[in-house]
């Protein structure tokens, strides 16, 4: 209970801390919500964050515009502790998993670019060359949405 009332002491107010990262107050909350953040209440019942929730604010903030999504960022986190400062093995432990979601976003982004003026298929921009490609329309054979693009296959084979 102690450190309960040092964290109250110590700890930051959402209005400071969303002057400290830039999100919305109602953002924050939102996070909260999903369990990204984890603040404690004082005996008033406001929320009171600790200085290392900026960093985790931060974190999210930076992943979200990298195209990450709440639930892969979550299980990022997950890895992280909620009631003390992440340590620089803690990071180092979240960032070999983040480089690994960079990399694979980073080659798609990669390969839609080398595509964007052909066929991205097939959900097709060229019937002519779909017909060279995707005779029959076989690329349905390797799932939905543009295969061609999401697999890195360039050309379907004709062979039944």
């Amino acid at each position: 209970m102690e450190g309960f009332f040092m964290a109250v002491q110590t700890g930051l107010t959402i209005g400071e801390v969303a002057a400290r990262t830039g999100l919305s107050v109602s953002a924050i909350r939102f996070y909260e919500g999903r369990g990204l953040v984890h603040p404690e209440r004082s005996p008033g019942g406001q929320r009171v964050f600790l200085r290392s929730d900026i960093r985790r604010l931060s974190f999210i903030l930076i992943a979200q515009q990298i195209g990450l999504t709440i639930e892969e960022i979550g299980q990022l986190l997950s890895s992280l502790p909620d009631r003390r400062t992440p340590t620089k093995r803690d990071w180092t432990r979240i960032s070999t998993a983040f480089r690994h979601l960079l990399d694979e976003r980073i080659a798609l982004m990669e390969r839609t670019r080398r595509k964007l003026d052909g066929c991205i298929g097939c959900g097709c921009l060229s019937l002519k060359k779909c017909q060279l490609y995707n005779p029959e329309d076989r690329a349905r054979g390797l799932g939905t949405g543009p295969r061609f693009l999401l697999d890195d296959v360039s050309v379907v084979s004709t062979e039944s």
